[in-house]
């Protein structure tokens, strides 16, 4: 029988209300001997992607055990509640099944099992069902950890069945390459759905398009290499393109954020403009 000893927890909870405090105090309760590691807890209120993506980019850096995840805006409802299994038993994501888990579990190989939590026995009575943190996923999570295995937590179900989760993907037009911010994070810095193979031909500068405005996008390798002034693309630390300026904030600066787009256009050698140039001659006003 596979053991674990730590919870992973990720959640839309901030910090203000009582929320995490008593996820934490319920799984102490049940499983002394766990350790939760607070993942993150500012994820943006009910923004299901952005809790997808927060969690599939900490996932390969997680220690094996229980990922409890909680950005929930259906609780309550119909939404199934699920534990799946991934490395055959390496660790098990708990939360909803409304596409939240889904990059993480994809980026770690997939559920090798996945299952229904709707055992009572491993939740808490409850006066009302909007805290399935408090009372179903935390639970099922410490119970993990206390011992109990995956099964006794409710059916076994199809994992073809699960929610995916949706992520946007780039788009090549001609030589448009049209992206999307996918994340700002607290520095400003705009990671880009985008690969760095994808623009391996596009030479160190390239235009960015974006909000009816254009800027110049200079390649380098790290931060503090984008000189004061320029508009840097660094590959961050998940291996994706990032907008950056140097000790300041991208999204400020150029006044985008996650979700917006951006189109890449390589940029000639000669650093001639790219498109249609139309010659205009200018006369006196009759």
């Amino acid at each position: 029988m596979t053991t674990y000893d730590t919870v992973s927890f990720l959640s839309d909870y901030g910090s203000v209300d009582e929320f995490v405090g008593v996820v934490h105090s319920v799984i102490r309760q049940l499983a002394p001997d766990a350790v939760v590691i607070d993942v993150a807890h500012q994820i943006p209120p009910h923004d299901i992607r952005a809790g997808g993506l927060a969690l599939a980019r900490a996932a390969q850096y997680l220690a094996p055990g229980a990922v409890l995840a909680v950005v929930d805006p259906g609780v309550g409802t119909s939404r199934r509640a699920v534990a799946l299994e991934v490395g055959d038993g390496a660790a098990v994501y708990v939360g909803p099944d409304n596409g939240l888990l889904a990059p993480a579990v994809a980026m770690v190989g997939g559920a090798t099992r996945a299952f229904e939590l709707i055992e009572p026995r491993y939740q808490l009575a409850a006066p009302g069902p909007t805290f399935a943190g408090r009372d179903v996923f935390g639970p099922a999570a410490a119970h993990l950890c206390a011992g109990v295995p995956i099964a006794e937590l409710g059916p076994e179900i199809d994992t073809a069945s699960l929610t995916p989760g949706m992520m946007p993907i780039t788009r090549q037009e001609g030589d448009l390459l049209f992206a999307e911010v996918l994340w700002t994070d607290h520095y400003g810095n705009l990671q880009l759905n985008v690969d760095p193979a994808e623009i391996a031909q596009h030479g160190d500068r390239i235009e960015l398009r974006f909000d009816n405005r254009v800027r110049t996008g200079v390649r380098h390798r790290s931060y503090a290499n984008v000189p004061t002034g320029e508009v840097g693309l660094v590959v961050d630390s998940y291996g994706l393109v990032t907008v950056a300026v140097d000790r300041g904030s991208a999204a400020d600066e150029l006044g985008i954020g996650t979700g917006d787009e951006v189109v890449l256009v390589p940029i000639p050698d000669d650093g001639r403009p790219i498109g249609v140039v139309a010659p205009v001659t200018l006369r006196e006003k009759p």
